[in-house]
């Protein structure tokens, strides 16, 4: 497929790469075809450094990479997700995938990254909160879901706040309330501050959730985690 899609681009043109890249990238939980994906976003960008789509595209697949290889090459993923992210945002500040996906790639390599990588936190913020502006429906309220996150993974000494992480939270399910990944996020805030039942309920409602048809592989991994997670609350009793 891969080189069939390569041959065939030269022929028609850049559409055809860029439908190539989706294909390989719905099927992305086989890492080779993420992996090929990326490339041929690379290629189409390094074609048309003005190509916002490829831009986009290239750092959302270096992200998902980037949570899936070995440790040795994560850093470089989020890295070039970052850089992809940035030329999205240069090509066309206006739209928030750029400043979504620059904001995913840092938080990821943040996190990666243990102290050091609070030194992402203010640019992380300033990108979550240029989405909202923007578009605060993108991505069915990923903004309010990362800046949740945000609040509750950054320490209260730099900005942390367990109540707005879990206001935002709840702003995220307005626009999808059967949403795993959000469920899943509320259930870690209440089990770390003590709030166990309400942990349990969110669990239960990530493993009774439908599975995205956009996002199959994340929901199975989040579907996954309220696994593991809810047997580790019921086994402290």
């Amino acid at each position: 497929m891969y080189i069939c899609a390569i041959t065939l681009t030269g022929l028609t043109g850049l559409p055809l790469l860029a439908q190539s890249a989706d294909a390989l990238y719905a099927d992305r939980a086989t890492l080779a075809s993420a992996r090929r994906a990326a490339d041929l976003w690379s290629t189409a960008l390094a074609n048309n450094p003005r190509d916002f789509d490829g831009a986009w595209k290239l750092a959302r697949a270096d992200y998902w990479l980037g949570g899936h290889v070995p440790k040795s090459e994560q850093h470089g993923f989020y890295d070039k997700g970052i850089e992809a992210a940035r030329r999205a945002i240069e090509i066309d500040p206006k739209k928030p995938e750029g400043h979504f996906w620059l904001a995913a790639n840092m938080g990821a390599l943040a996190e990666s990254s243990g102290f050091a990588g609070l030194r992402y936190r203010k640019p992380i913020k300033t990108e979550l909160e240029t989405v909202l502006r923007l578009d605060p429906a993108f991505l069915e309220g990923s903004a309010d879901r990362a800046l949740g996150r945000w609040y509750d993974k950054v320490p209260r000494l730099f900005g942390g706040s367990r109540k707005q992480a879990e206001e935002h939270l709840k702003a995220s399910l307005k626009y999808k309330d059967d949403s795993a990944i959000t469920h899943y996020f509320l259930a870690e805030l209440y089990a770390d501050d003590g709030r166990v039942a309400e942990a349990r309920t969110e669990l239960q409602k990530v493993l009774d959730a439908p599975i995205d048809p956009e996002w199959v592989p994340e929901d199975r991994e989040w579907k996954l985690k309220a696994n593991q997670l809810l047997i580790t609350l019921n086994s402290q009793g």
